[in-house]
């Protein structure tokens, strides 16, 4: 069997980035491999092993995976929005082929991947969703979607046929600190802290995770994780309203006042729908986007508790915290996005 260092695959993003730091601070020897372009903002303060490399790079994988015993992959590119979505194809699954590939020769103790839970299937009757349930929504998500259905059957086939030690974890929209892109979601509380969100979408709700609980989720998965087997990450189903309410609130600024009907969201999104299709750009809203934001169920994560043993914080902790980083790399930075 390996030595004790875990790798982290994507230590630069939001996820890997907190998976990288609560490893260190439990006293783990962690190796990271990182793209030269990547920032890593996120990490500078922590004492890793520095790799370089991408996915692509079958050396610089083998390399890294050397003396490693666990492997967390927190690459994903989510850009649901492109028109052409031979990227989205070429790093969710082939990238990740790559990688499994090398993966499997390796002594691994265990290979945890992040899915997403666009990979759970929609209600039938408007009740929590577990895992078990025959995914149902594949002509309705969209190329990204797809994309991330083909990437977690991939890995649970290598589970199947070549004995790779994989877990997945399907983790919902992630909120917290450390969050320095930001992410698309992040944007929309950063903008409610700020009080510059005055409006909310009617009868739009999702799942929700705090970026900490989901980091902590992978780590037990590796720890506890039934091989082949995959788990909800999210702790609660929450409106839009309530989502930014907490995070207006956290900073003592406006709530948003007015509700506009999801059917003026779609309205918005058949305009960004023209408009890409017109001017030939990629567009961040469109009618996929907005369906993406609101059509998937409430979701059991039972199977995280009993298994892994995880016992998330409300989401409005991490929201709190969130707003408290975005206030101050604003004051630190008064031109930071968000």
């Amino acid at each position: 069997m390996a030595g004790r260092t875990k790798l982290v695959i994507g230590a630069s993003g939001f996820l890997g980035s907190h998976v990288v730091r609560q490893l260190v601070e439990r006293g783990e020897s962690v190796r990271v491999l990182l793209r030269r372009t990547s920032s890593t903002k996120a990490i500078d303060d922590l004492d890793v092993d520095r790799r370089y490399g991408d996915i692509f790079d079958d050396t610089a994988v083998r390399d890294a995976l050397v003396g490693c015993d666990d492997v967390y992959y927190c690459v994903v590119d989510t850009r649901a929005w492109l028109r052409d979505p031979t990227d989205l194809f070429r790093t969710n699954v082939e990238g990740l082929r790559q990688v499994l590939e090398v993966a499997a020769d390796a002594e691994l103790r265990r290979f945890v991947f992040t899915s997403t839970i666009g990979t759970i299937a929609l209600s039938e009757d408007g009740g929590p969703v577990a895992e078990d349930a025959p995914f149902n929504w594949l002509d309705r998500g969209g190329a990204y979607i797809r994309s991330r259905v083909e990437a977690e059957n991939l890995v649970l086939d290598y589970a199947r046929d070549r004995s790779l030690p994989a877990v997945a974890l399907c983790v919902s929209n992630t909120y917290g600190p450390g969050d320095w892109q930001p992410t698309p979601h992040g944007s929309l509380v950063a903008a409610a802290a700020a009080g510059r969100m005055p409006v909310y979408v009617k009868d739009m709700a999702m799942e929700v995770v705090g970026i900490e609980e989901a980091a902590r989720a992978l780590i037990l998965a590796a720890d506890k994780g039934r091989v082949g087997e995959r788990y909800i990450i999210s702790e609660r189903f929450i409106t839009a309203r309530e989502l930014y309410e907490t995070a207006a609130d956290a900073a003592g600024a406006k709530r948003p006042r007015f509700g506009i009907p999801l059917k003026a969201m779609y309205l918005l999104g058949f305009g960004g729908d023209v408009a890409a299709a017109v001017l030939r750009r990629d567009m961040l809203l469109s009618t996929l986007s907005v369906r993406l934001m609101h059509i998937m169920s409430p979701m059991d994560h039972g199977k995280a508790e009993r298994e892994l043993g995880w016992d998330p914080e409300p989401i409005h902790h991490s929201i709190r915290k969130a707003v408290e980083f975005y206030r101050g790399r604003a004051i630190a930075d008064p031109t930071a996005a968000g």
